[in-house]
């Protein structure tokens, strides 16, 4: 129980990471952080602990009673968000492009798109993002294993990596609690965010 996760917010309520049951306890009690219950109400270490313990709720035995188990903290004094790096991902290149194959420029479900080596692996091209972009099936048949300008073809916009930081992307290997998907914009889909090897 106490190497459980619990999710951390900064004092924007922005999740920035996950520690363990313990680390956040610390944390309370030392005055760093506060417990967010499921109503979004802040509480000290002291108004914590006050809080009754239900069977619904997990709680943790200290001397003489149990505590409730916070399952997301807030950090008083940390408004940061962590540095990224943009994850060469299938999510975020449909992000990048926003669903919109790269040759015909209409917009797709992501049922309906593929990924496109803009120069194909077999010419010696490469994964990254400079060189990967969103297709729709037609184009992709059309263009085969061709440049686009071998196949008769233009691209909307020049393939390049991203400015922009994708959402907070907590590991999903972390074990997740109701508690926390307020704070999360994300959904667990393994072919979508699993990291693509750049060549």
């Amino acid at each position: 129980m106490v190497s459980s996760s619990v999710l951390v917010l900064n004092k924007s309520f922005l999740p920035v990471h996950v520690t363990s049951l313990k680390r956040a306890l610390i944390l309370l009690y030392q005055d760093i952080a506060k417990a967010v219950d499921e109503n979004y109400r802040t509480f000290n270490f002291d108004s914590w602990q006050d809080l009754s313990v239900t069977e619904k709720t997990n709680s943790i035995g200290l001397v003489g009673r149990a505590i409730r188990a916070p399952r997301v903290i807030i950090l008083l004094n940390y408004d940061k968000l962590p540095k990224r790096y943009i994850k060469f991902s299938r999510a975020n290149i449909f992000l990048r492009d926003k669903n919109k194959c790269q040759y015909c420029g209409k917009e797709f479900k992501k049922s309906e798109l593929n990924l496109d080596h803009v120069i194909p692996r077999m010419s010696g091209g490469v994964s990254s993002w400079e060189n990967v972009v969103c297709s729709c099936i037609p184009c992709n048949r059309a263009k085969g294993g061709r440049t686009p300008e071998g196949a008769g073809m233009k691209l909307v916009k020049k393939p390049r990596k991203p400015e922009w930081s994708p959402y907070y992307h907590i590991s999903l290997t972390n074990i997740m609690y109701k508690e926390w998907m307020p704070f999360l914009n994300l959904v667990d889909n393994a072919y979508w965010h699993v990291e693509l090897e750049e060549s």
